[in-house]
């Protein structure tokens, strides 16, 4: 049964007051952009500064949490899932997979990983565990794929058998290249009928542009992948229910449009609801329900601005476009997205867990019964955080993205 019921009726709730600018996406956004673009060419020394002047309001700290550091010393992990046997499966972002067995700290390599493109934020990306694992052994990546000068994200799957992969197929990729080592993308989450949903980044900020305009705007067109959330079935194929398989001009693949940058995406069975969380530039990250066939605006409408400090747009809404739910200014830079429906923490079920870079924390975001937004408490992690999962244990896990990142339990204190 759906918790909020057959209607929803949802304000835009503003985290902090909309300042002057702020780091969106901290180290991701530096020097990732097309070669020679000046503006675009933000190095950590001056993205950090932005972040330290406009720090967001004060948000009342969490309870106390115990946290556990599991593992260390990962490199840049991105994405993290659940083998049926309790087994975790994590990637690292320079194109590793490795397995973490329960009650081990020390993480196996998995065999046969293909080379993939590890620059600014490419590489191994996601990774989604099949739901019939045991019958099928499949096990689904994305990760970004070309060079500098031309590249796209992809998605594959591969047989896990023991501690190696075998037999990868590679079922989608970016129907646009673009140049650069920015906005990837690229989460997945299952649908019950076995589909799964990828969010693909709208190919990077200004000056670069494709097709004689800025790449940000491929958000908006429906031949493009880039902007949009897809849905594949399990093998690759595309769904005959897309909500565009019919709609002339437009690319079959597509389930909804107008995105920036998601890095957060879970359907959650109990509500029947599909949440993400989307970075902005300068200000403007998102948290968004998602509906197939919706645009979400990116970047005709947006509370985000320049990197530069200037207006994108002037549009805040727009009829026939979907409103978010926060708008985080200054940026969290969101990455990762959990809604929790274990029994650990019975009191949270049906709440959203959303990981920072930025803000290197974990935001609790509590919903009423109608699906508002209540209230939103930081749970401070200290380090970048990329990914954010509840485990087999009904705990709550998280993926930090540093050179020696780390995997943390949250349990209560």
């Amino acid at each position: 049964m759906n918790r909020y019921g057959l209607t929803l009726t949802l304000g835009i709730l503003l985290a902090a007051p909309l300042l002057p600018g702020c780091a969106a996406e901290l180290a991701d956004e530096m020097a990732t952009s097309a070669p020679n673009s000046s503006a675009a060419n933000t190095d950590e020394a001056t993205t950090a500064a932005i972040a330290a002047d406009e720090s967001p309001a004060a948000i009342a700290q969490a309870p106390t949490i115990q946290q556990t550091v599991l593992v260390d010393g990962l490199a840049h992990p991105w994405g993290l899932d659940w083998l049926p046997d309790g087994t975790m499966i994590v990637t690292e972002r320079p194109g590793r997979v490795s397995l973490i067995r329960p009650g081990s700290v020390e993480p196996t390599p998995v065999a046969g990983v293909p080379g993939v493109l590890t620059t600014g934020q490419g590489g191994l990306l996601d990774v989604a565990v099949h739901p019939q694992f045991a019958d099928n052994q499949w096990v689904y990546f994305t990760y970004a794929e070309g060079d500098r000068s031309a590249n796209q994200t992809r998605v594959a799957r591969a047989r896990l058998v023991d501690e190696a992969l075998s037999d990868w197929q590679v079922l989608f990729e970016v129907n646009r290249s673009k140049q650069g080592g920015q906005h990837f993308g690229s989460r997945i989450t299952w649908l019950p009928d076995n589909t799964m949903l990828i969010s693909i980044g709208d190919g990077g900020n200004p000056p670069l542009q494709l097709e004689g305009n800025l790449i940000r705007e491929q958000a908006q067109n429906l031949a493009s992948h880039l902007g949009k959330i897809i849905r594949l079935n399990d093998d690759g194929s595309i769904p005959a229910d897309n909500p565009f398989v019919d709609t002339p001009g437009a690319n079959p693949a597509i389930w909804s449009y107008g995105h920036r940058n998601i890095q957060g995406l879970m359907y959650d069975p109990v509500s029947d609801l599909l949440w993400s969380t989307e970075h902005g530039a300068r200000g403007g990250d998102e948290l968004n329900l998602v509906e197939a066939g919706g645009n979400y605006g990116w970047p005709e409408v947006t509370h985000s601005r320049e990197y530069s400090g200037g207006e994108i747009t002037t549009e805040r809404s727009r009829p026939g476009m979907a409103d978010p739910l926060i708008v985080w200014t200054p940026a969290i830079a969101p990455s990762g997205l959990l809604v929790y429906q274990g029994e650990a923490f019975a009191p949270w079920q049906g709440d959203l867990f959303a990981g920072g870079l930025v803000s290197q924390d974990v935001r609790h975001i509590e919903l009423d019964d109608s699906g508002a937004v209540i209230n939103e408490t930081p749970i401070n992690i200290g380090q970048r955080v990329r990914d954010v999962r509840q485990g087999p244990d009904g705990l709550i896990y998280v993926l930090t993205d540093e050179s020696n990142g780390r995997l943390i339990r949250l349990e209560p204190g």
